[in-house]
């Protein structure tokens, strides 16, 4: 059995959380990777991922999972059978008025981006505890922060995500596990394809490195966090070249 580290990451089969698998890839961990539906796309991650590290033994599971329903995350978790870091990157977003919707879309970007973060850690934390040690890495948003018009819900769901960093931070730190998060500016990712061009570009104007930020700065980021001091918890990391 393999002594390496292992990291569960949510929602990797594109943008900011395959960018983070190849990142904790290259950094020699074991992977356990889910989506919900793009299941084709976390085969051919998997397949690359293992063809880069072939001389590394870098073992990659592959997992359909509603993150945001318990029954499937309590059989996610017992096919792990130990973790040192979680990254909660699944998330979806609804841009539109508030009236405009249904209750249905509300509760499934609840469901997508905070019950995921509470299922994974219920389930998680207990692996953790065994070892004394772990990190828990929740992949936030500047909505989170300060708000977006036409989008309340996203908004909403990241910002309890901030405030459930902190208080879990707190609960957790006598265990030696660390909870942190990242609130993401404008990052280049399929999210953004709600946005016309010229939408995109009033957004960049209004950031000072006037640029779209990469998933792999995430990445990078996100795993400078998993290696970090034990003392750094609790902690709402801004990667937003400045905007906010």
């Amino acid at each position: 059995m393999s002594n390496r580290k292992s990291v569960l990451i949510t929602g990797a089969s594109r943008g900011i959380g395959k960018a983070i698998a190849y990142e904790f890839a290259r950094n020699e961990y074991d992977l356990y990777l889910t989506c919900k539906n793009n299941f084709d796309l976390l085969k051919r991650i998997k397949l690359e991922i293992e063809n880069m590290q072939q001389g590394n033994n870098v073992r990659c599971h592959i997992f359909i999972c509603d993150m945001g329903k318990a029954s499937d995350v309590e059989k996610l978790f017992q096919e792990i059978p130990a973790l040192d870091v979680i990254v909660n990157n699944a998330g979806i977003s609804y841009v539109g008025l508030l009236t405009d919707m249904s209750v249905e879309e509300w509760h499934s970007v609840m469901a997508t981006n905070l019950d995921s973060v509470f299922l994974t850690c219920k389930f998680g934390v207990p692996k953790m505890l065994s070892n004394h040690k772990g990190k828990i890495i929740n992949i936030s948003s500047v909505w989170g922060n300060v708000g977006a018009s036409m989008e309340v819900a996203y908004s909403a769901s990241k910002g309890a995500v901030n405030t459930f960093t902190k208080a879990l931070a707190k609960e957790l730190a006598p265990s030696d596990i660390q909870v942190n998060a990242i609130s993401c500016g404008l990052i280049d990712t399929d999210m953004n394809a709600c946005f016309s061009e010229e939408e995109l570009h009033y957004i960049i104007e209004e950031i000072p490195s006037d640029r779209i930020g990469q998933p792999e700065e995430v990445a990078r980021l996100c795993h400078m966090l998993a290696e970090a001091p034990e003392y750094m918890t609790g902690q709402i990391i801004t990667l937003d070249g400045g905007w906010t």
